[in-house]
């Protein structure tokens, strides 16, 4: 875990890799509960057998969404932002899936500043 105490600091990091996160499993119990929670119940999540006879991968695999949302709990575990009154999620900027996340498999996040840009009051990272 890296400590950052002003997030102006890291304008001087743009393009360097500042942190990894911890590895997350991502297991057939958590893609069910993501799929309960979002009615996201399509067989190549949620039924292993049929994806087992059917799908390419011979198993099932994360919803795009649920390993997007798992960098609030990816970004918590490998920065820790001190000094700010309050951080917020933006949005997101070009986001593709690329890749299937297997069940059984884990997943893990790298950190690279693109920008720090002055807003009104504020500070946006990217």
């Amino acid at each position: 875990m890296i400590d950052v105490d002003d997030v102006r600091s890291l304008r001087g990091r743009i393009g360097e890799e500042i942190a990894v996160s911890e590895w997350i499993p991502i297991t057939q119990a958590r893609i069910d509960a993501f799929a309960e929670a979002t009615g996201d119940r399509q067989w190549i999540h949620v039924d292993p057998e049929r994806a087992a006879a059917e799908s390419a991968l011979k198993t099932t695999i994360a919803h795009g969404f649920l390993t997007l949302s798992l960098l609030s709990a990816l970004i918590g575990d490998a920065v820790e932002f001190r000094g700010l009154r309050l951080a917020i999620n933006y949005g997101l900027n070009r986001v593709r899936f690329v890749a299937p996340v297997p069940s059984g498999s884990r997943v893990r996040a790298r950190f690279t500043p693109l920008s720090v840009d002055d807003a009104a009051e504020s500070v946006q990272l990217t």
